[in-house]
């Protein structure tokens, strides 16, 4: 709950004490706090802002006030004639409002703004969002057909602690966002409009911290139906030790992207045909499926992949003059990596394939395409993920994951693993849900409960993720020697970690 929040149901249970306990009722100063509580719920919704979550606790408040206007100015026989009837309504009031008061506590802690954990790094996090468009290439998302292909993309940089800064905000279009989500996952509407008030560690368009020539840059993939931003834990803490990440919205894998002029393209209505597209680039079909007028033989995972290329051309135009005055400059664009989450791993891997500019590749729970095993990556790559009982644990509780996805997902990703020419990684971690891998879990403590997050905890989950991809990123970018890549860890027992090198 958020500092306001707090104090507002604080503030309802003292007045309701102060209106329910006979002794308390005669109090001089009742009027004082139950005024005092109207404003502080005012007072919240205009600093804080308003959610359904807090429903109860604005229409307790209320309640109150009108309780107390009433003990004030209307007598008691006025309201009810006979003392029965007064104790009929003092009773139902009452239990009204114990209900109310734990509903006020219970839905905010259960549907929380959640908050990240502070990031571990040297250097304070900025942030900037661009609209890239690639003419080169067809939007094939877009019912304009002739519509050149756009990209959203939001970098996070370090910058210097000290500066006097506002948070910026997780999800800046949620209001676009959120409505996808709630209907590709089936949610109850306006179930996650409360993420709009969701802060981060970074701030808007800060300077970028002058203690090195250049940062190494990291590109992060999505998942499907994700958001650009999904991966914010990660980001962070990678930010914080001076990396740049460059996180996209790619049209047909994010649940909706918004561009600057207002026009949005969400895949709600076309999530079947690119599954279908994604499972030809898998497990291709002899008889290559259509959309949208075109034929893909090789599926959609090449045409994602060009997304990255494409964004590497861009930062290097970028480093020689930003108009944005940021960024000129500041991206060591001789050491990139790429880090990717279900099916961003699996368009990371093929973009690693396609493209020799990416020098170190995380691909995470996911399976490999038909392309990425036929050929194999050269690059050092750590591929992470958890074991095949703990994906059947989630099957048990949570659905998904056939016998089929887990069988494809543990050999293709041990296959890229086993032939990789160089330094290789395979780190496996029991107990993680597929969600533990992104900031999802942290929209409930009841995710573990309802089988969304694994045994492990999300706290965990995220702190296992972060070191091993710091390690490894600062191993193959930075060129740092690193102990928690050389065997099994003391500090993550739980961890399954193999490796092996030229």
């Amino acid at each position: 709950m958020r500092p306001l929040e707090i104090l507002l149901v604080c503030a309802n249970l003292i007045t309701f004490l102060l209106l329910a306990v006979p002794r308390l009722r005669v109090a001089q100063w009742k009027g004082y706090i139950v005024l005092s509580t109207l404003a502080l719920a005012v007072v919240q919704i205009v600093l804080e802002g308003p959610r359904w979550q807090m429903a109860p606790a604005y229409g307790l408040t209320g309640l109150f006030a009108l309780a107390w206007a009433l003990q004030r100015f209307v007598p008691a026989n006025r309201i009810a004639k006979s003392r029965l009837k007064r104790r009929l309504i003092a009773s139902l009031a009452s239990t009204v409002c114990v209900i109310g008061m734990a509903l006020s506590i219970a839905l905010p802690l259960l549907l929380p703004v959640f908050s990240f954990p502070r990031p571990s790094g040297p250097y304070a996090i900025g942030t900037v969002t661009y609209h890239w468009t690639d003419h080169s290439r067809h939007e094939i998302f877009s019912p304009d057909k002739n519509g050149p292909r756009e990209l959203m993309v939001q970098i996070w940089y370090p910058s210097s602690k000290g500066q006097l800064t506002l948070p910026a905000p997780y999800l800046p279009d949620a209001a676009e966002v959120t409505p996808a989500l709630e209907q590709l996952h089936h949610f109850p509407k306006s179930l996650l409009q409360h993420l709009k008030y969701v802060k981060t560690h970074a701030a808007e368009s800060v300077p970028v911290a002058n203690d090195r020539p250049g940062y190494p840059v990291l590109i992060a993939l999505e998942g499907i139906t994700g958001y650009r931003q999904m991966l914010t834990f990660q980001i962070e803490e990678l930010v914080s030790h001076g990396y740049i990440v460059v996180g996209l919205d790619q049209p047909g894998v994010a649940a909706s992207v918004t561009f600057p002029d207002g026009h949005s393209i969400a895949i709600t209505e076309l999530f079947t045909q690119i599954e279908t597209l994604i499972r030809q680039s898998v497990s291709p079909a002899q008889k290559a499926p259509q959309f949208n007028g075109q034929t893909f033989t090789d599926g959609i995972i090449p045409y994602f992949a060009q997304d990255v290329s494409f964004t590497l051309d861009r930062l290097a135009s970028l480093n020689t003059r930003d108009p944005q005055h940021l960024l000129t400059g500041k991206l060591d664009l001789g050491h990139v990596g790429l880090f990717g989450m279900s099916l961003g791993g699996m368009i990371g891997a093929q973009a690693c394939l396609q493209d020799a500019r990416l020098g170190a590749c995380l691909i995470i729970d996911v399976e490999m395409t038909d392309d990425v095993l036929k050929k194999g990556l050269h690059q050092p790559c750590m591929l992470m993920t958890r074991p095949a009982d703990t994906m059947r644990l989630e099957r048990q509780k949570a659905g998904g994951w056939t016998e089929q996805d887990i069988a494809r997902t543990q050999l293709t990703m041990r296959a890229v693993y086993n032939h990789l020419p160089g330094d290789g990684y395979f780190v496996q971690i029991p107990g993680a849900f597929h969600i533990d891998f992104t900031d999802l879990d942290l929209f409930s403590p009841l995710a573990p409960l309802i089988g969304l997050g694994g045994p492990l905890g999300s706290q965990r989950a995220h702190e296992i993720v972060n070191a091993y991809s710091l390690a490894f990123f600062d191993k193959h970018l930075k060129g740092q020697p690193e102990a928690l890549l050389t065997g099994p860890a003391a500090r993550y027992p739980e961890v399954i970690f193999a490796r092996h090198g030229p």
